[in-house]
């Protein structure tokens, strides 16, 4: 090899450690979290979504990899076994406050089984506003519905204790709590009925049905006034 053609073939090797030396000093002095990436499709289980300081702020997830509920930035067994596919969002301090979650299959008897549901959640308390699809044995209820929540945070060493219940003595215990709306009472439901009627049912603070309007699949229609037993005190037809 000449003189000539030795400087020319250094020259470029010199030039090509100078680009790699440049890229990767500019890559080593990059602010984390500012990468960028592209990608024309990407399979995966789960995505966390966080804050530079590592605060989860959502994830989404299939079934396998739904995460339990987080509460004040960790991550502990959700209390009803929630496992199911979607995306849950998370406030400034990583608690849960709603989100996403959807299933649906036929299943062995041949039934549907399939629900849809997007809740927005007080702050470190349950759902107080959910949109729901439901099917189940052919029975379909869809709609919006809006409740009364506790002001106190959840209280998750009271659903430990449940869980360690036998069966009988929790199912007790939990229809004792609901009635003394511990979970929280129903407020406002507007929507499509199992037994295809449309509705909008109004209850008091107790969670107690007062007004109730409907029109059922063959087009009658009411308003009823109800008492706090729930028994009708006044009925207004068309026809009134």
């Amino acid at each position: 090899m000449n003189a000539n053609r030795l400087l020319i073939v250094y020259s470029a090797v010199l030039t090509l450690g100078c680009a790699i030396g440049l890229a990767s000093g500019a890559m080593a002095n990059q602010a984390p979290g500012t990468e960028k990436a592209q990608f024309g499709e990407i399979d995966v289980q789960r995505i966390n979504i966080r804050e530079p300081d590592g605060t989860i702020r959502m994830v989404l997830s299939n079934t396998a990899k739904a995460p339990g509920i987080y509460w004040r930035n960790v991550e502990r067994p959700h209390p009803s076994g929630r496992r199911t596919a979607g995306m849950l969002f998370f406030n400034e301090e990583g608690t849960e406050n709603g989100g996403l979650t959807f299933r649906g299959q036929r299943m062995p008897d041949g039934n549907v089984s399939s629900n849809l549901h997007l809740s927005f959640d007080q702050y470190e308390q349950d759902q107080v506003i959910t949109f729901s699809q439901d099917e189940n044995g052919g029975r379909r209820f869809a709609g919006m519905m809006v409740r009364d929540v506790p002001d106190e945070p959840v209280d998750f060493d009271l659903f430990q204790r449940l869980n360690q219940m036998p069966e009988a003595e929790r199912a007790a215990e939990i229809r004792r709590l609901r009635a003394a709306g511990v979970g929280g009472r129903d407020r406002v439901l507007i929507g499509k009925t199992p037994d295809r009627q449309s509705a909008i049912l109004l209850s008091d603070a107790l969670g107690r049905p007062r007004i109730r309007m409907r029109v059922a699949a063959d087009g009658a229609s009411a308003i009823e006034f109800l008492d706090e037993n729930g028994a009708v005190v006044r009925n207004l037809t068309p026809q009134d």
